[in-house]
């Protein structure tokens, strides 16, 4: 049942060797920075500090449906932090989010600067600032809350769980994938269900209860995550890939997705973002060959 020796834990867990797998090297047991290292601050009222995993692309989806709405006051610098060099751990960023995770937001255009970290508390605080994509009805308030509670809550199980014993782990473990598996797929069903009565997450309102979900699961559902879409039978959960086509053709998604990216085709890199000029002029395709 299982790929590898049994193990006893030991009376008092010690730190004594790296975890293993693909993010050891940055991996440890207590908080704080390792480094000195201020952050850059451009000249827009939001400076964001990210990169483009799943948590990070709901703020720049959020930012630019901000834009594309006429709120010229969410105009924004995007920074990249490199986790896997462990900038997340710099003095800087870690006095912007004590739990050294991205995305991290400044938010300059007051008299006194805003520090907002985790990506649900930045989505909320935006959508209160601007009055956007969030319902003012009391009812319809509280079902967009929830599922943006409903992400929080769930995707550790794909990301941490599933995707680290799937994609990431030094070695298989039978029932670590089986677990987790099956949650994930849960997980999926719950939210076909949803879908299936209704075109967004809150209704028939795209909120951003739909901008938390859709870059975990939208990206699951079309197999880009984890090499698992074949795995998982992703194809069968029909509403939600319903849901994620529609949301991936939206403008402000596609843009949304480039910011901070520094993988794949490199038309579709956005390393930083200053302006809103830059997704014509230096995506990597672009500036690649002149460095």
């Amino acid at each position: 049942m299982t790929d590898t020796p049994a193990y006893v834990p030991p009376k008092v867990w010690t730190w004594n060797k790296e975890n293993g797998g693909q993010f050891a090297s940055i991996n440890r047991p207590i908080a704080g920075p390792t480094h000195d290292k201020e952050l850059p601050v451009g000249k827009h009222p939001f400076q964001l500090y990210s990169l483009a995993t799943p948590n990070g692309v709901k703020v720049t989806v959020m930012l630019e449906e901000l834009l594309a709405l006429g709120h010229k006051g969410a105009e924004y610098d995007a920074w990249l932090i490199k986790i896997g060099n462990g900038d997340q751990f710099g003095s800087g960023f870690v006095d912007i989010n004590p739990n050294s995770k991205i995305p991290a937001l400044m938010d300059h255009s007051g008299p006194e600067p805003v520090r907002v970290f985790e990506s649900g508390s930045i989505l909320f605080y935006l959508a209160e600032k601007f009055g956007a994509f969030l319902p003012k009805d009391i009812k319809a308030r509280t079902v967009a809350m929830s599922w943006l509670f409903w992400q929080m809550g769930s995707a550790p199980y794909l990301g941490g769980g599933f995707g680290h014993f799937y994609a990431y782990a030094p070695f298989k473990i039978e029932y670590a994938i089986d677990r987790f598996a099956m949650e994930v797929k849960r997980q999926l069903d719950v939210l076909d269900r949803r879908l299936a009565d209704n075109e967004y997450l809150a209704g028939k309102e795209y909120t951003i209860a739909d901008m938390a979900v859709w870059p975990w699961y939208g990206a699951l559902a079309k197999g880009l995550v984890y090499g698992a879409g074949e795995f998982l039978s992703v194809q069968d959960y029909k509403n939600v890939q319903r849901w994620t086509d529609q949301i991936a053709q939206r403008p402000a998604v596609k843009r949304g997705r480039m910011v901070n990216r520094v993988s794949g085709d490199p038309a579709s890199q956005l390393h930083e973002r200053h302006d809103a000029g830059d997704f014509e002029t230096k995506t990597q395709d672009k500036i690649a060959p002149a460095t």
